[in-house]
Parts: structure tokens; sequence; C-alpha cells
């Protein structure tokens, strides 16, 4: 399971200038007005090996009157609440605030894993004026200066000791029952699907959208054999998400898939897959677990229209044509066997290694039948592959000038293996890494 950090603190100290560094990239709006950042973000970050999702938050200010304010502390302490580490931000160039105070006590009661951070300390100079935020009783301040990027590296290997470690053991049981989460939109039946599989009624089915809050878990048996069922609350665009409970039920969502093997995308199919469908399907993708869309509602389509939706559908997923598409009707029961045992191959796929024997067999084919183009003089060659995990599966090609392959023939090795080996419904990586000089060859 990928560990949650949530970034919070007072209004205008920095916490989306240090979100968009930890990512990478600019994902957050960065503004000198307090309050620019209202709702969470999410994105993922990769730091010094460690996969977490990163959440920024609005200014924490519980003393406003605002109403908007107000729903925004709400928002910091669901946050606060389903988060396994928390970066406390302040600012480096002021004395603490009430609001600083706030959110160290707030902290400190929530006894979760805190790194204090001040922000905007720009030079060696300013991390000696930091030591009025000691007066907030703290064991450790890293300073930093997010926009500048100083201090970063330090704040990340203050980090990783805090996050969360899974043993062994768990993540066996994790494979000896396949956890499969059901995703989608309100109202387009995964409660439904959800009391179909479970055999009774776990979740709450209505009408109207957002009925179901939180993830709810049931072991069930399907021919035999035992599995993880959860159902999460519907995701709206963020446009459409209501402040307060709702966003709580957007996070719980997002965690429910990352701690799936398997995620189902059930998608109404009388109004077919949706640009909000394809950004499940793409968060599912990002945190590589296996993908199976559920076209539901098929009891109320003709043959004709079930023919033109499904069409429409594989058209819509030509960026990832590995994912199966099975129509099912929760109401009826139609065709749900068939989706249980399309999530069933899609988990054993995610567990399916390849031995390096028959794998450079089929790169010997491969590269038989097209070699790595030339590129800026440069011939790249294949020495070996391997697969390195599994869960999702990953390999490794070993190779000369891997700067050179490029993009398009990388895609046709991907193509290749999936012809040639399945992974249906599985993300797969090529990780293509140059050849040492002591390297040789594996068997």
């Amino acid at each position: 399971m990928t560990p949650i950090v949530a970034i919070v603190g007072r209004p205008n100290v920095g916490k989306s200038t240090l979100f968009n560094r930890l990512v990478g990239k600019s994902l957050a709006i960065v503004h000198d007005m307090p309050g620019v950042t209202r709702d969470r973000h999410y994105a993922t970050a990769h730091l010094s090996g460690r996969t977490i999702s990163l959440i920024d938050t609005g200014g924490f200010d519980p003393e406003s009157d605002d109403p908007m304010k107000l729903g925004i502390v709400r928002h910091v302490r669901s946050a606060i609440d389903e988060a396994d580490v928390v970066i406390c931000v302040l600012d480096g160039t002021l004395p603490p605030t009430a609001p600083d105070r706030d959110a160290v006590q707030l902290l400190r009661e929530g006894g979760k894993p805190t790194l204090f951070v001040a922000n905007k300390v720009d030079s060696r100079d300013a991390a000696l004026g930091i030591g009025p935020l000691y007066e907030l009783g703290l064991p450790e301040i890293v300073p930093v200066s997010a926009l500048h990027g100083r201090g970063t590296a330090e704040l990340v290997q203050a980090l990783l000791p805090l996050l969360p470690e899974h043993s062994r053991e768990e993540r066996d049981e994790a494979g000896r029952e396949p956890r499969i989460a059901l995703v989608g939109r309100p109202n387009a039946g995964k409660s439904s699907l959800f009391n179909r599989l479970a055999g009774k009624e776990r979740s709450l089915v209505d009408s109207r959208p957002g009925t179901t809050r939180d993830p709810v878990d049931q072991r069930i048996e399907f021919d035999g054999k035992p599995f993880v069922i959860v159902d999460t609350a519907g995701v709206r665009r963020k446009s459409h998400v209501e402040h307060g409970i709702e966003l709580v039920s957007v996070l719980r969502a997002i965690r429910s898939l990352e701690r799936a093997e398997v995620s189902v995308l059930v998608s109404d199919a009388t109004e077919g897959l949706t640009q909000q469908d394809t950004r499940l399907i793409g968060l599912a993708i990002e945190r590589r677990r296996a993908v199976v869309v559920a076209l539901n509602k098929l009891d109320l389509l003709d043959r004709k229209q079930r023919a033109e939706v499904l069409k429409t559908t594989r058209e819509t997923l030509n960026f990832a044509r590995w994912i199966q598409i099975v129509g099912i009707s929760a109401k009826t029961g139609e065709h749900v066997g068939d989706l249980m045992r399309t999530a069933e191959r899609a988990g054993q796929e995610m567990r399916r290694r390849i031995t390096t024997s028959e794998l450079n067999r089929f790169f010997d084919e491969v590269l038989a039948k097209r070699p790595p183009p030339t590129d800026g003089g440069r011939a790249p060659r294949i020495y070996y592959v391997t697969q390195a995990e599994t869960s999702p599966p990953v390999f490794v090609a070993v190779c000369s000038h891997p700067e050179h392959l490029k993009e398009s023939y990388q895609r046709f090795v991907s193509n290749q293996l999936r012809d040639a080996f399945g992974f249906e419904s599985v993300p797969i990586t090529i990780h293509y890494r140059m050849k040492r000089r002591t390297e040789r060859g594996s068997d």
C-alpha cells in the first residue's frame, strides 16, 4: 500500500510550492495571496526509491469565521485522519502565530508521525533565524526553501524513516486473498454489484448519487476461491465535489484503489465511458494496478445498443488496449460471473513470472523481426532481458545506449511482449538499463 503524506499548515507558508517541489512538477496553483488552495490536491511522488501519495491541503485557520475557511479546516482534519505521515509547514521568516500553535496542537492530539518544516529559509544565515519557532515545543525543525529546492534532500531523508513498512507476511496474506476494488462515478451501480457479489445487502443502494461514503470490505468465495471485494464512494469530477464529507470519500476511494490488486471500473453503459471514468482508469494505471472495465446496466440496452457501447468503449480505451471490458447487469446478475473470472485472471497475471530463458527466446525473435533503429548515429543493442518484479510485472532489458532507444520502439516491444505472454488487464513496465563492463548475459 502506498503511504499517504499530508502537507498542512496555515495559509501562505508555501505548502503548494513544497508539494510541487516534491512531486517534481507544477500541479498545485502557487500564489502569494493566502487561501489559493481550497481543495486538496493529490499526486504521486517518488522519493529516494519510495513511492508516496502526497496531499496538498488548504491553509489551516480555525479562528476564521469565513464559511469557506471553516470548510478548509474540515478538509485538513480529514486529510490528517487519513494520512500515514504529516508534514507541517511553518514560515521560517516569522515567529509562530496562533494558527501555527493550533496546527501543532491538533497534530499532537492526532498522534500521527509528523515532520515539522520551516519554509522560506533561502540561505544559511536565514536558517539561524528560525529559533523563535522552537517556542512551539518542537523537537526538530527542518529548514527548507521549497522555491529554490534548498534543504529538500534533508527533508526527504527525515521523512523516509517515518513512512510505514509492511511486513512480508502482510504482503503474502494479501496475495492469498486478492483484493478487488470497485471504483467509478456515483450511481454507476457499484453498490448493486457489491451486494450481488456479497450475496446480501452490505452497501446501501439508492438512485441518488453519493450514497456510499466509506469503503466497505466483504470477503466472498467465487468458484471456491476467496476474494476481498471493496465497495468505494463514487468519485465525481472535481468541480462537482461538495465541500466536507464527500472529499473524505474521494480520499478513501483512492486509498482503497491503492490497497487493491485489481480495480474494476464500474461504468454506466447507458451513458458510455466518460472523461471521469478514463481519469479513474489513469489513476489506477499510475498506481500500477490491474484494470477491468465493467459496463453495467446492460439490462437497459437492446442488442444493437450493447454492440455500439462496447465499440465506443474500446475506441475510448485506445490508450490502453490491454484493458479487458465485460458487459454486465448487477441488477439481474447477467455476466457477473464472467466479470469475476476476468478479474481473477487479472490478479493471476499481476503475479505471473516469465523465466529469463523464455524472455530471451522471445527477444531473439523480436530482434530478428525488427532490431532497434539507429538514432543519432548510435545503434542500440539489447543483450538480455529478465523479469525483476511481479505485482505488477517489471522487466529489465540490459542494452547498449538505452537513451537512444526510441519511444516508438519501446512501445513496439511492449506490444510484442503482450502478444507473446498475455498480461491482459495488467500494466507492464520495461526498464532499459546500460550494460556494465563486468556484466555477462544471464542463463
